[in-house]
């Protein structure tokens, strides 16, 4: 009887980690926003750990077909493309990782930040590939991007984010509404000034989450302060996506895969959201 629970408690499991993905939505009001700017819509993923048994490139090839019928303005990547290790996970090669992502489409591009396992697996050689295929990668850079600025910091776990050097960067590029893309959250209360938005991931949401108990663990320094979804830190937007692949164990309870698609504009009367 025990062996037969934990059966189907690894099977609802996975099955939670391999369904499709939610895709939540909010309105957030940028305060300098161009008058004669439209609404940009931006999809932001996270997280994707491309390794078996549950990411293989063929069900990440299926989620971005999924993906490029929601015709974002702009997508924002917050770092994991690939996973290094974990409980029976097949590696698979750089080219098989990217290859995938390689068919995500929208007007003003596909802007990447690495993760810290992107850092411990080969960030070089993903990079090569993301840039390959006309995708910009960030690493405490800027780069304009229709009437908006983002500022692209490192990893903050595997220790390569540098925020000065990322705000520095975004004075370069000129002036206009801001937004932040990084993997981990942790570096929001490094931050010298808000800026419009802040896309992150690395938390999985909890990937594991019960009732009562709660999350089983936390990635993050500040605990559940940047957990999941759209957050008002002090004032400061922050998005946190659940994910779409796992780490350590391909299953999910409580926190099911999502990507995040947030309009930025500056005629909307306030923010909303759709709650993780």
């Amino acid at each position: 009887m025990v062996l037969l629970g934990l059966i189907l408690f690894i099977a609802k499991g996975y099955w939670n980690a391999t369904r499709a993905p939610i895709v939540r939505s909010a309105t957030i009001v940028v305060a300098n926003w161009l008058a004669d700017a439209p609404p940009l819509r931006v999809l932001h993923l996270s997280d994707v750990h491309v390794a078996g048994p549950d990411m293989p490139p063929e069900r990440l090839r299926e989620i971005v077909a999924q993906l490029k019928a929601l015709k974002p303005d702009l997508i924002v990547i917050a770092g994991d493309l690939i996973s290094e290790a974990g409980v029976f996970a097949r590696i698979y090669p750089v080219s098989d990782v990217i290859a995938p992502l390689a068919d995500l489409r929208a007007p003003l591009g596909v802007v990447v930040v690495p993760g810290n396992h992107d850092h411990w697996f080969d960030v070089g050689a993903i990079n090569a590939e993301l840039r390959k295929h006309g995708i910009t990668v960030l690493q405490n850079r800027a780069v304009r991007r229709g009437p908006i600025i983002i500022g692209g910091i490192d990893d903050d776990f595997s220790g390569h984010a540098d925020v000065p050097a990322t705000f520095a960067a975004m004075a370069a590029v000129g002036s206009g509404p801001r937004i932040i893309l990084t993997h981990s959250p942790d570096s929001v209360p490094d931050l010298p000034e808000p800026v419009a938005a802040v896309f992150a991931g690395h938390t999985h949401c909890g990937q594991l989450v019960f009732p009562i108990i709660g999350a089983l663990s936390s990635v993050s320094r500040y605990g559940d302060r940047f957990g999941c979804g759209l957050i008002n830190d002090g004032g400061q937007k922050v998005i946190v996506g659940a994910g779409l692949g796992t780490t350590v164990l391909p299953l999910r309870y409580g926190a099911p895969p999502d990507v995040w698609m947030i309009t930025l504009t500056g005629a909307a009367r306030g923010v909303t959201g759709s709650p993780p």
